[in-house]
């Protein structure tokens, strides 16, 4: 794949101008906090019958239909379809992307993969067509990169139930989600004769490292008893994308809420959902791109200093030149990206690590460089590059910062 097709293109209009018409004159409101963003984002689903369609093939799934010549054309459409959003949104608020993102890949995505017909049924079905919101919880304040050693959440075998405490914090979508994937640590010690166990208990415990203890996945709804969710956070971008903390006190969930249960594939199941949501940041990291080249090409005809342009001067021209060779190598990995899904096969952890990588850092260079081309307008929230360049920051920080990134590829080169 060298280009859109004209059919990609038909459609990246469409979305784009539903995009100008909706979601540019709430830019504000969404960057407040004022506006949460998911009534926009249902508003995207049901007018380009995204939702209709995600429910068309959950029961296509669920029935077991054999795939067609034409199920083949109609993937090959949907590869494109599932980008052409992403990379539009990005443009204007790529908040949105994480927040729908977030719902869609990493939430609904873990359930369909390691869910039962009845928790897919349950769960996935109404995240997949947005009715509800969804929350992929992992991260905890203690761990970080670390996220499966340094994991303190647990999760102890009461009767037919378990019982989670715990806390997890830079939670996309965290103070609104109704579905919430948790990730927490089996604790499967002997009950503590005399008082309570704590988790600093379980961190210190002589009977096996507690780094190592198997790593179960529940879902769970919003207003369970014990289960709390923060307000916003106040973060540098992504306004557009609301995130917040989870406080876990003696939350009891059923067996029916544990996905793949004795299976041992929490890990497994993250690490899948690590290639899904690092190849998308190529996505997002293409559309501020776009968005910046734009911008910065419009300004560099039209801003004059010294009576002529300032384009005309090749210090700009050299920044121009850059974010254009930029916005190439990462619309190639999209491309690519795009093929290997056609063909039906998922990049590994260490390329989708690489396309991170190079996109994010691509996109906040050329987002900063926006900046400084636009000088102290560029400083203005007036003048969007302003807002593009905090969004941009995030690419290479969530999902895994570039230094996990830097680990995950060379690990795999060194194990070749």
């Amino acid at each position: 794949m060298i280009e859109w097709s004209d059919e990609d293109l038909m459609i990246r209009d469409a979305v784009r101008g539903w995009i100008d018409a909706e979601v540019r004159p709430n830019l504000d409101a969404l960057e407040s906090g004022e506006l949460p963003p998911y009534d926009l984002l249902r508003g995207l689903y049901k007018t380009f019958g995204m939702d209709e369609l995600a429910r068309s093939s959950f029961h296509s799934r669920k029935e077991g239909k054999e795939r067609s010549e034409g199920d083949d054309r109609a993937r090959d459409g949907n590869a494109a379809m599932t980008m052409i959003p992403v990379i539009e949104l990005s443009r204007v608020a790529p908040g949105l992307v994480s927040a729908m993102g977030v719902g869609l890949g990493l939430a609904a995505g873990t359930i369909m993969k390691r869910g039962t017909p009845e928790q897919k049924e349950r769960w996935a079905l109404p995240l997949l067509t947005m009715e509800k919101i969804g929350a992929w919880a992992i991260t905890e304040p203690n761990s970080g990169s670390d996220a499966f050693g340094g994991m303190q959440s647990t999760a102890r075998k009461v009767g037919d139930e378990y019982v989670i405490n715990g806390s997890k914090t830079f939670i996309t979508n965290g103070p609104y989600a109704d579905t919430i994937v948790f990730y927490a640590k089996l604790d499967d010690r002997p009950p503590a004769p005399t008082h309570h166990h704590s988790n600093d208990e379980l961190r210190s415990t002589p009977d096996g490292d507690a780094r190592d203890r198997e790593i179960l996945t529940f879902v769970l709804d919003k207003g369970m008893p014990g289960l709390e969710q923060s307000k916003p956070l106040r973060k540098m971008g992504l306004h557009s994308s609301p995130t917040g903390e989870l406080f876990l006190n003696d939350v009891r969930a059923g067996a029916d809420r544990l996905l793949a249960a004795g299976e041992g594939s929490g890990k497994e199941s993250a690490k899948q959902n690590f290639v899904t949501e690092r190849a998308g940041v190529a996505a997002m990291a293409l559309g501020v791109i776009e968005e910046c080249l734009k911008l910065s090409v419009e300004y560099a005809r039209t801003r004059e200093l010294w009576g002529q342009r300032i384009g005309d001067f090749q210090l700009i021209q050299l920044k121009l030149a850059k974010m254009e060779v930029a916005r190439l190598n990462v619309q190639n990995l999209v491309f690519r990206h795009i093929e290997m899904q056609r063909a039906g096969r998922a990049p590994t952890l260490a390329e989708a690590s690489a396309m991170k990588l190079y996109s994010a850092q691509a996109a906040s260079e050329v987002a900063q460089e926006a900046v400084q081309l636009f000088g102290g307008n560029g400083y203005m929230s007036e003048y969007r590059v302003e807002q593009l360049a905090r969004d941009a920051k995030s690419f290479q920080i969530y999902a895994g910062t570039d230094e996990i990134q830097v680990t995950h590829i060379a690990r795999d080169l060194l194990s070749r």
